[in-house]
């Protein structure tokens, strides 16, 4: 059993001594990267607009991406989404929070997400505010 793991062990070696020092590198160095598309229209402010936003590393075209990117780590718990809906059968205040509307594609943490938001009631405008500086602080 021992000579096995020596062998299984040299074969690996062997293997990955075989590979260009580039490809051993990329692949044991090189984070996954998290890539998101922000649309807000309607925002009152300058926060309107398409934006790309890249965590892992920051960068992109998000005005503010080290902190949106920082917001997105905070929020970002194990077993939940932070992209999530308000539940369907969720009581909500009626108050109008102003006409802004975003939309979120890409990849975090691996997974695909499509979140559309806007602030037509308390629960979607607390969920707006949420993510904010990923989604801009509205003026209306």
């Amino acid at each position: 059993m021992l000579r096995r793991f020596a062998l299984t062990a040299a074969a690996s070696v062997a293997a990955l001594a075989a590979l260009p020092a580039t490809a051993q590198a990329t692949s044991l160095t090189a984070p996954p990267t998290d890539h998101l598309t922000v649309t807000v229209t309607g925002s009152g402010g300058e926060g309107d607009g398409t934006y790309e936003l890249n965590c892992h590393p920051t960068g992109g075209t998000h005005p503010n991406a080290a902190e949106a990117c920082e917001r997105l780590q905070e929020v970002t718990v194990w077993g939940t989404d932070p992209f999530a809906p308000v539940p369907k059968d969720s009581m909500c205040t009626m108050q109008y929070g102003g006409p802004a509307t975003a939309h979120v594609t890409g990849v975090w943490q691996g997974r695909p997400v499509d979140a559309t938001y806007d602030r037509s009631n308390g629960c979607e405008i607390s969920r707006w505010d949420g993510l904010v500086p990923v989604l801009p602080a509205t003026s209306a």
